[in-house]
């Protein structure tokens, strides 16, 4: 899985119509910055709403998943949104001039085509993952269906599916590998039983539903009368069933298990709509929307159980985004000054630094030679630096600049660090610049454990 944020490199288009709202429109994905994730824009509305990709936005789950903010309305974005995620695109607008992405072929696989097209961006941030802690489970007894998510350090997932039918039998799909969504997952169309199709249509559903776009099963023995009536309500001159009961018009399939594997596809793209990407194994038997989606509101519930006490990860086999040399060129403080090792994320809000504590260092020679701590003060020289990257990261010209602490408040040291100990610090702006002067909070961590904290202020100095 990557470790960096992803954007594209250029706006790309699709057009055609709706699944269910049967309305012609163009979605064209835009690149968007860090941290930015995925946000849908009706640019047919007054004022261009934005809708945020949010499983707390979603208002309807009839035959697909619906959002909705201030008062915009987007249909059917699951396969959209399968798309990116298979591709680990983090940060997208998605500008649509009408109420539902295109269905295109029923799959997401045009989806994946266009964004390769666009090219694909790596920026300057780590993906926010949320690594499942605990087991999460979810389970709808009237319909026999079960989500788990298990910890695991990875994106797994594995769908069953069991329709009852004698033309569809029990069937399981598996992505052990994100990576490979897009040649195992994207091309795998929606399908509807025969059965149901006159329902969705009297519901006022599947508008634009059309033997292009979708696999229908036909699960009963048909006549002849019944292909006309059918070959009239799909807009198609004449229907044919390729035995007593089968596929509509004999269409191939491109796996035999295509339908677990698409509704793997919109687990896929309902999860996306926790608001970040998640390290777990996530186990599925016979999911649907609504499903997905009340399974998604209980993971983003624990994300926000655990956000209080969250610590930055750090994994020192992943590279860092600035190493000494590029902190070196930023920073002026050189030895024994120069505190901060490694940077591992920065952003246009927040960034976190890495300090290793080591028995050389110059302070130890004097400050309690036989029992070494780390002067407080030297933690809070430290942390001001990591926000002092963070500062001059804000603007486009850092070399021109000097970062001066300038104001320390609420400063707590929360325990000793030692040699040895490896400093976690991860500093955030808690206002917007002005004037050159930005207020930020910063905090150290050993372990898991908070060290040291303290809000400063800062001052960025053009260079004379």
């Amino acid at each position: 899985m990557n470790t960096k944020q992803q954007t594209i490199q250029k706006a790309v288009s699709v057009s055609g119509v709706g699944l269910h709202t049967g309305v012609q429109a163009t979605m064209t994905f835009l690149p968007a910055p860090t941290n930015h994730g995925y946000k849908f824009q009706r640019t047919d509305l007054e004022g261009q709403p934005i809708v945020d990709a949010d499983v707390d936005n979603v208002v309807d789950l009839s035959r697909g998943t619906t959002i909705e903010q201030s008062g915009a309305r987007i249909h059917t974005v699951e396969h959209t949104l399968a798309a990116l995620v298979g591709l680990q695109i983090d940060n997208v607008l998605i500008q649509l001039d009408g109420p539902e992405p295109p269905i295109m072929d029923g799959s997401s696989i045009q989806f994946v085509e266009a964004l390769r097209d666009a090219g694909i961006e790596e920026q300057n941030a780590t993906r926010n993952y949320f690594e499942v802690n605990e087991y999460v489970h979810y389970r709808n007894p009237d319909k026999d269906i079960e989500l788990a998510a298990l910890p695991l350090n990875d994106y797994r997932l594995t769908v069953m599916v069991d329709y009852n039918s004698r033309v569809i039998s029990s069937q399981h799909a598996y992505l052990n590998d994100i990576s490979q969504f897009p040649e195992q997952i994207a091309m795998c169309r929606t399908f509807v039983f025969l059965h149901e199709l006159e329902a969705l249509y009297k519901q006022n559903l599947i508008k634009g539903g059309d033997l292009s776009n979708a696999i229908v099963i036909v699960d009963r023995e048909v006549n002849e009368g019944e292909l006309d009536y059918l070959a009239e309500l799909l807009h198609k001159p004449k229907v044919s069933v390729n035995r007593k009961e089968g596929i509509l018009n004999t269409t191939e399939l491109h796996f035999t298990n295509e339908m677990a594997r698409h509704k793997l596809l919109d687990v896929v793209g309902d999860l996306a709509l926790i608001g970040r990407p998640i390290k777990a194994q996530i186990l599925a038997a016979r999911p649907g929307h609504a499903a997905n989606v009340a399974f998604a509101k209980k993971i983003k519930k624990l994300i926000q159980k655990n956000a209080a006490n969250q610590v930055p990860q750090y994994d020192p086999k992943q590279p860092p985004v600035l190493d000494i040399s590029q902190i070196s060129n930023l920073l002026a403080h050189r030895y024994p000054f120069q505190m901060i090792d490694k940077i591992i994320a920065l952003d246009e809000n927040s960034v976190v630094g890495i300090k290793n504590v080591t028995m050389n260092e110059q302070y130890f020679m004097g400050h309690f030679p036989g029992n070494p701590v780390m002067p407080g003060v030297m933690q809070l020289e430290a942390m001001a630096q990591t926000g002092g990257i963070l500062v001059l990261s804000s603007v486009p010209d850092p070399e021109n600049y000097w970062p001066y602490l300038i104001g320390i408040e609420n400063c707590r040291f929360r325990r000793n660090v030692v040699p040895g100990d490896t400093i976690i610090f991860r500093c955030e702006f808690t206002s917007p610049m002005k004037r050159g002067i930005v207020k930020m909070q910063g905090r150290g961590y050993v372990g898991g454990q908070l060290v040291c904290e303290a809000d400063m202020i800062a001052s960025l100095v053009k260079k004379k």
